[in-house]
């Protein structure tokens, strides 16, 4: 037997994988602008400000791990995507607007 200690395999002494997304400034949308490794989220969201936010040009963080984003195959990008011509409700001419609203 040997006296030295155990490693632990190096998926578990690695932090998990962090998604993080950069809100500009008020009233634009989250942009994706990078990952990072992080304990927890509150961690995440500290080294988010840190690396990608520097020159004060942030003001919403979102963190998100990585595991937990779920994606659609490309492969059935028509089964998502394409219209679905026997769902006409769907479509705008299936609505009659009243009367009260004929500016539209």
């Amino acid at each position: 037997m040997s006296d030295s200690p155990k490693t632990l395999p190096s998926t578990q002494n690695e932090w998990p994988l962090w998604e993080v997304f950069v809100r500009s400034k008020a009233g634009l949308d989250h942009k994706h602008c990078g990952s990072l490794h992080a304990p927890d989220a509150k961690m995440a969201v500290q080294m988010a400000r840190e690396v990608y936010t520097r020159r004060q040009e942030g003001s919403s963080i979102w963190v998100v791990l990585s595991s937990q984003i779920v994606a659609s195959d490309p492969g059935e990008k028509g089964m998502y995507f394409d219209p679905m011509e026997d769902k006409v409700y769907r479509h705008p001419t299936f609505y009659e607007l009243p009367e009260s609203v004929n500016h539209m």
